[in-house]
């Protein structure tokens, strides 16, 4: 693979992925089946679910934003033949600022449950115990820590020099995403499994594995990332970074969620179905990240990977 190719399998994954995650957030802007849930439940639960799909709604909106001006400045970047960097980073900005608002609106779901419904009787106190753990605690630090990161990194990007910022905020950026990604999904299989039994996990392999993957494979990856990040954190240009290595972890984490949407594809039946497929299928907006393969593969296995990279660093600076 030649960097100056300007077809190159590298240009193509981004395109690719800018296009995945434009048409999984179009598709989810324009389902307003939601619209209304509200009106058939009764009392604090039912004002709860209002102000949350309210603030959820209103976060996908500045998410499709930034979808929109991912898959306008891949496009605009096979059209022109590249970008100046000043309209890069505009674009990175908006992209980045947008995405946080969106994950901010989750933060009413992460609160709210927390202040309204935990004066509850003994009888349901390790149902609202493993609702806490599994649901609540999760929103509320998706909500927080993902948001906070990306406009950290959106003020450095604004900078034209020197990049050691935006870098150090970037790789701390993703290493959050992939610890919210493991701490999300390991409370839902929690939910799916007091609810199945403990036998929903034993009987399926194909069940143990997306399992295992999940609460030991996601630790292991973000564990990885929070080391390369810690090791790279000095990097003071992108072509100073060991890019195959954020390529390994690009690869593994879109397989993870490319194998867990494969596994219902093949596999799935009426008793495998659960709380975990609900949300895998159903409600998990992040499901576009099975896409990113394609630009963590080019980065893995190029000789001289960096040097793919060193076009856009210079543009930056």
């Amino acid at each position: 693979m030649e960097a100056n190719r300007f077809y190159s399998p590298l240009r193509i994954g981004f395109l690719t992925v800018a296009f995945t995650y434009f048409l999984f957030t179009f598709h989810a802007m324009f389902t307003l089946s939601w619209i209304g849930e509200w009106e058939y439940l009764r009392g604090s639960f039912g004002f709860v679910i209002f102000v949350e799909d309210i603030a959820a709604s209103i976060g996908l909106v500045f998410r499709f934003a930034a979808s929109l001006t991912a898959l306008a400045a891949t496009l605009l970047y096979f059209v022109k033949k590249g970008l100046q960097s000043q309209s890069v980073r505009k674009m990175l900005q908006v992209i980045m600022v947008g995405e946080g608002i969106y994950w901010l609106g989750l933060l009413p779901s992460g609160i709210l449950p927390l202040i309204l419904f935990r004066g509850l009787g003994a009888n349901s106190s390790l149902s609202a115990l493993t609702s806490i753990l599994s649901m609540d605690i999760p929103c509320l630090v998706e909500s927080t820590a993902i948001p906070v990161a990306l406009f950290i990194l959106a003020s450095k990007v604004r900078q034209a020099k020197p990049m050691r910022g935006a870098i150090k905020w970037g790789l701390i950026a993703g290493t959050v995403y992939i610890f919210v990604f493991w701490l999300v999904n390991t409370g839902i299989w929690v939910l799916a499994i007091q609810q199945k039994g403990i036998e929903y996990i034993t009987t399926y392999p194909e069940i143990l594995l997306s399992f295992a993957l999940t609460t030991v494979g996601l630790l292991a990856l973000a564990i990885f990332a929070a080391l390369f990040s810690r090791k790279s954190i000095g990097a003071e240009t992108l072509d100073t970074l060991n890019l195959r290595t954020a390529g390994t972890v690009i690869v593994f984490l879109g397989l993870y969620f490319l194998w867990n949407y494969l596994t219902w594809i093949f596999f799935g039946r009426p008793e495998l179905w659960s709380v975990w497929y609900e949300w895998l299928l159903g409600h998990n907006l992040d499901l576009w990240l099975l896409s990113i393969p394609l630009v963590g593969l080019p980065l893995l296995f190029d000789r001289k990977a960096s040097s793919l990279h060193t076009s856009q660093s210079a543009s930056l600076e």
